[in-house]
């Protein structure tokens, strides 16, 4: 049994006789028959009735049909696939970011690269930094955005953003009418801060050492975004990188410099030793204007 024997069998009965099965096809109707007579030899079993001349489906050739059909459905599909690798050197793209750059930056790299390949599947999940990484040194996703505080092993890592850290506090907070937040301002105050391991709270915790204050955590959380939430709904104020905050802006949080100044790295990730395809090029290349177009937003 053979591709090409099954698509002689369901040309015949999508069609209903030899003749214009073999038109279709573009072959004699001598070669029809024989594919099926073949074909049935294979199988050992009988699809059609042959009756002066005419051929009719036996009740096991309609039921051959049924698991031929969900066959085609699977041919047509690797068909759709075959097309989108031809235009665009793949038909999807996997991509991870941690949840700092996923709330701003991504959605709007994405929709602009949805606009250029419609057709192409997107994956994408926010993830914790170290996350990202595995699955981008492990081959599932093909692209990644990271904080540099990241084993760089089994990736290959370019530098993407650095932005100057900012503290969001609720509006009509204390510290609102401040130009800039320095390290006594936050002695005391409701804090939220990111997690130990994060370079960021590190830095952070190593400053306020420095000038013998104390923020009064309130909260821990890995995710910018979480802080971003926490600060709207008033539960204290928070270090985060101020792409994060754009989207709440219009909401409960307000945004101040932070001295002395905390950057926030971030890495675009690659799996090591594959060169990207055609679509993750177009990405990279949407991601990296998307950025540059919010990078004045950002300036605080």
């Amino acid at each position: 049994m053979n591709l090409r024997q099954i698509e002689v069998f369901h040309a015949v009965m999508t069609i209903g006789t030899a003749s214009r099965a073999a038109e279709i096809l573009r072959i004699s109707q001598p070669a029809v028959s024989k594919a099926v007579q073949e074909l049935e030899r294979d199988i050992g079993f009988a699809l059609f009735h042959r009756i002066k001349g005419r051929m009719s489906p036996t009740a096991e050739g309609n039921l051959f049909f049924r698991e031929v059909e969900t066959s085609f459905s699977g041919l047509i599909d690797l068909k759709g696939a075959a097309a989108r690798i031809r235009d665009f050197g793949s038909g999807e793209i996997r991509i991870a970011s941690l949840s700092a750059l996923s709330t701003n930056v991504m959605p709007k790299a994405l929709k602009a690269f949805q606009h250029r390949h419609p057709d192409v599947a997107i994956t994408f999940q926010a993830r914790l930094s170290s996350e990202v990484n595995e699955l981008v040194a492990s081959g599932q996703f093909d692209v990644g955005l990271a904080a540099d505080e990241i084993d760089l092993a089994g990736v290959e890592a370019h530098p993407f953003r650095n932005y100057r850290v900012a503290i969001a506090m609720p509006k009509g907070h204390p510290l609102e009418g401040r130009e800039v937040i320095r390290p006594a301002d936050l002695h005391g105050q409701a804090f939220i801060a990111l997690a130990p391991e994060d370079t960021t709270r590190r830095e952070a915790e190593a400053i306020f050492a420095d000038h013998g204050i104390q923020p009064k955590v309130v909260l821990e959380t890995p995710y910018s975004t979480t802080i971003c939430s926490m600060v709207n709904a008033g539960l204290g104020c928070g270090m985060v990188n101020p792409l994060t905050a754009l989207p709440y802006l219009n909401g409960n949080l307000s945004l101040r410099p932070f001295l002395p100044g905390i950057s926030s790295r971030t890495l675009l990730l690659l799996p090591p030793n594959r060169r990207p395809s055609r679509v993750v090029s177009d990405f990279i290349e949407q991601l990296m204007r998307i950025a540059l177009e919010i990078d004045g937003a950002v300036q605080t």
